[in-house]
């Protein structure tokens, strides 16, 4: 089973790529999506959480934006979540892989949106990163609901900068067009993935 790691910094529309990559065939997974499984009722991490960060569980899940101010601004207390979240994000990554894989998914589209700054691109036969314009990504961005200009440059600074993504990117999806062309440019890009790496 081929391995795609698919990234892009907030608001270039990793979701909707993704979401193409799965009508083509692929298998896929999305770790802020594992995330909101985790921070649910019943979810792995709202019990260390809630001891590691004393007030943000409510109605026994994980309040977000509750977190979010407690870690945002706070390098340490983000080293900290990290430790809890990350590992059971692993674990349900594999799980997703593990799954797939017997399932005899031709590829796995894998989003993740701190892929390049993890280091976790080594894992994955390709990566693909979403891009759009500064201008179009901040005007999606600041739509969305809770969310402000110091939020987003909070967000921005803990995100390795688009150009240098690009850089490193084996392709590259731009969204900043219609959807048609976005929706041709995953099925080409995803086309060659496959091409090149059962012909390799």
């Amino acid at each position: 089973m081929i391995k795609i790691g698919l990234t892009g910094s907030i608001g270039m529309g990793k979701s909707t790529v993704l979401s193409m990559f799965a009508d083509l065939g692929a298998a896929t997974w999305d770790a802020d999506a594992a995330v909101h499984r985790l921070y649910a009722e019943g979810g792995r991490a709202v019990e260390p959480i809630g001891e590691a960060f004393p007030g943000v569980v409510v109605n026994s899940a994980i309040d977000r934006a509750l977190l979010a101010g407690k870690v945002l601004n706070d390098p340490q207390a983000l080293q900290k979540l990290e430790a809890i979240v990350h590992p059971l994000v692993g674990e349900d990554r594999e799980a997703f892989l593990t799954t797939a894989a017997h399932a005899g998914a031709p590829a796995a589209v894998l989003d993740i949106p701190l892929l390049f700054e993890n280091g976790t691109e080594k894992f994955f036969d390709a990566t693909v990163v979403v891009s759009a314009p500064t201008d179009v990504q901040r005007e999606r961005v600041l739509s969305r609901p809770g969310m402000s200009e110091e939020k987003l440059g909070a967000i921005l600074a803990l995100q390795m900068p688009d150009a240098e993504k690009r850089q490193k990117a084996d392709y590259i999806i731009d969204t900043d067009q219609p959807i048609d062309d976005t929706t041709e440019q995953v099925r080409r890009v995803f086309a060659e993935i496959i091409e090149r790496l059962t012909t390799a």
